[in-house]
């Protein structure tokens, strides 16, 4: 198991900025989300590499629930999230962080 998950900044902005985008709309909607972040992310630090790669060394995880994945690269004793990322927006963007 992956002790250490880190965070971009970019990653973190995108994730407080659709948790605060669904809070708005309804109230708890927030928590939720956030949720399955986090339930996502529990998967990926037991088994980094059971989602599939889908850009250079970029893995991604779906969340269930909301139109969004975590895309991460895992390295030697840490996985590094690179985005929280809407399904509709364009690639390019969490790929330039690749």
């Amino acid at each position: 198991m992956i002790e250490q998950v880190i965070f971009r900044p970019a990653a973190e902005e995108e994730f407080k900025e659709a948790h605060a985008w669904y809070e708005a709309r309804q109230q708890g909607l927030g928590n939720e989300y956030a949720r399955s972040v986090d339930a996502c992310v529990q998967i990926i630090r037991r088994h980094p590499e059971a989602f599939p790669i889908v850009h250079k060394n970029v893995r991604q995880g779906v969340l269930r629930r909301f139109p969004y994945s975590v895309l991460y690269i895992v390295a030697p004793a840490r996985v590094v999230i690179i985005s929280v990322f809407h399904s509709s927006r364009d690639p390019r963007i969490w790929k330039r962080r690749a």
